[in-house]
């Protein structure tokens, strides 16, 4: 009787929300297809629904150190964070939420969510969701300071109760096309991803081409560099971008994404595996 109810239950949550419900999953389901997972094979996505029904994808993106893959759930918040968009009332998984979803939404800044499946959370007090639109333009508009003082001006979209240290990224594509990340903090640590990794979960997520340029941009210090994982995650996923790295009041450096981790760990050999 007690399992009969849950599944009787879990339906009845969910009819509160058709037929949009049902038309948000299968976009999480759809946006699948754009996971990069080529040492797990778990591909994995969730949507964002936002007050006006446009969406943010996000996907898993795999990495050879696996500690340092993105989660399709983090992924999508921190393009919402980059692109502004904090109006989230709706969350669709394409699987089953893990221990490690619920923990990273029940502590975010966004909520709190009600989970009405294992697949769907809905904000609290929403007595109804827009129907699923078309997914936000992820693209920057440029402007005539060029990339460099745009990645500066993006850093001010930061999340940052924990470091209170922006950092703005600019991912170029071949056509000229720039994808913005900004350094997004959560309570629990492991769970916060900077610049670099947003904007490459963002360029995944949407199914883009490797950047060209991978501009930088850490205003308040004169010194910073990217971390050790976001070294990694760009000599993987961009290895032959050129690194524009404009820092505090310092002069702006460049070199290639593969030649700030020398001997890096391609997982060539992970590949083999599966």
């Amino acid at each position: 009787m007690t399992v009969r109810f849950a599944k009787r239950n879990e339906y009845v949550h969910k009819m509160r929300f058709e037929p949009q419900a049902s038309m948000l999953l299968a976009e999480a389901e759809n946006a699948t297809e754009h996971a990069y997972v080529p040492y797990s094979g778990k591909k994995s996505a969730v949507v964002l629904l936002l007050e006006d029904g446009a969406l943010i994808p996000g996907v898993r993106v795999d990495n050879a150190s696996f500690s340092l893959s993105i989660t399709a759930l983090i992924n999508a918040f921190s393009t919402a964070v980059a692109l502004c968009r904090k109006d989230v009332v709706a969350i669709a998984f394409s699987h089953a939420m893990s221990l490690s979803d619920r923990a990273f939404i029940d502590s975010h800044a966004f909520g709190p969510f009600n989970r009405e499946t294992e697949r769907l959370l809905v904000h609290t007090g929403q007595m109804g969701i827009p129907t699923p639109g078309d997914p936000v333009d992820p693209f920057e508009t440029a402007t005539e300071d060029g990339p460099m003082a745009m990645a500066r001006v993006i850093s001010e979209r930061a999340f940052i109760p924990e470091s209170n240290f922006p950092v703005g990224c600019l991912m170029e594509l071949d056509d000229g096309r720039l994808v913005p990340g900004v350094n997004v903090e959560h309570s629990e640590w492991p769970f916060i991803l900077c610049a670099e990794r947003n904007a490459l979960g963002t360029v995944a997520s949407y199914g883009l081409e490797q950047p060209r340029n991978i501009y930088l941009s850490s205003p308040t210090s004169d010194k910073a560099t990217p971390c050790g994982a976001c070294r990694q995650v760009m000599v993987e996923l961009a290895p032959q971008a050129t690194v524009w790295m404009d820092r505090g009041k310092g002069p702006v450096e460049k070199t290639r994404a593969d030649d700030l981790l020398p001997g890096y760990f391609s997982g060539e050999a992970l590949r083999r595996m599966i």
